[in-house]
């Protein structure tokens, strides 16, 4: 029986995994040296600094589910739940231990969810509208982590080209 993991120890291992991935891509990673912000890693693409909370993904019935909410303890007002904003982060990096991937949610696009799903197979009323396909939020392309931004053209695909499924029809 596969021991069950804390939160702590799913954290580390989203981190360390999103690192790894990015390191291999050619992206030169980064650490806070102090706890406390709202940032796991900065990302360094060409001479950009971006700011990436890190999150452990699961997959459930072909969906792969970020939860991107965060949670802390005041000892005034208990627990506090709240959401991520473009002043805090620039996007969120989401390890899905089943698939073994990385996801990159910017945040212009994902900011004030409390959960994201993203689609890994085709719905069974073959539905597409409005879904959000896994591979195109996959760790692949470093024009994806400069360029899917709010304002300016969304990237597809990856880099090498191949590393990415096809979508469903």
């Amino acid at each position: 029986m596969e021991r069950i993991l804390t939160p702590t120890e799913k954290g580390n291992i989203a981190e360390l995994a999103i690192a790894s991935k990015a390191v291999q891509l050619g992206i030169v990673v980064a650490r806070p040296m102090v706890e406390g912000r709202r940032y796991d890693l900065i990302f360094d693409v060409d001479g950009r600094l971006l700011r990436a909370q890190c999150k452990w993904a699961v997959l459930i019935d072909g969906l792969v589910r970020v939860g991107v909410r965060t949670c802390r303890h005041s000892p005034t007002r208990g627990y506090i739940s709240t959401t991520y904003t473009e002043n805090e982060i620039d996007l969120i990096a989401a390890y899905c231990r089943e698939l073994d991937k990385v996801y990159v949610l910017p945040i212009a696009e994902f900011a004030g969810q409390g959960s994201v799903h993203l689609r890994v197979m085709p719905t069974r009323n073959n539905q597409s509208t409005f879904v959000r396909w896994a591979s195109d939020y996959e760790l692949g392309a470093i024009a994806q982590l400069g360029e899917r931004r709010a304002g300016s053209a969304k990237v597809e695909g990856s880099s090498p080209s191949g590393s990415t499924s096809p979508k469903a029809a």
